[in-house]
């Protein structure tokens, strides 16, 4: 599943529609690679699916990620388990790598 940011209503709006949530979290609970970019990182704030997570995302999203209980880094990418993240489009060529790495890794297994 990858979470696009892009424009922060659209982000905005998705995190609270409940079937959203629910997709997300049933992704999450089947262990599928859950990438996320910039702003999408409030769809699974809002299913609560951070706490004790370390992730990364657009840098205004830092308090809601921890107030959700997670850890917010600046990185370019970051990997924690089956959620990938990352902060802007200028980190994608790194998202990208990383969401395949973890997508052949689960073709492999």
């Amino acid at each position: 599943m990858v979470l696009p940011g892009g424009g922060v209503v659209n982000s905005d709006a998705i995190r609270l529609l409940p079937q959203a949530q629910a997709f997300v979290k049933a992704a999450d609970q089947a262990k599928k690679p859950v990438a996320v970019i910039c702003h999408g990182a409030w769809l699974p704030v809002s299913a609560g699916l951070m706490k004790g997570r370390t992730v990364t995302s657009w840098p205004s999203l830092q308090d809601d990620i921890r107030n959700a209980g997670g850890t917010w880094v600046d990185k370019e990418v970051v990997e924690d388990g089956n959620f990938i993240t990352s902060r802007k489009p200028g980190d994608i060529p790194a998202f990208n790598r990383t969401l395949i790495a973890q997508l052949s890794k689960k073709r492999a297994a």
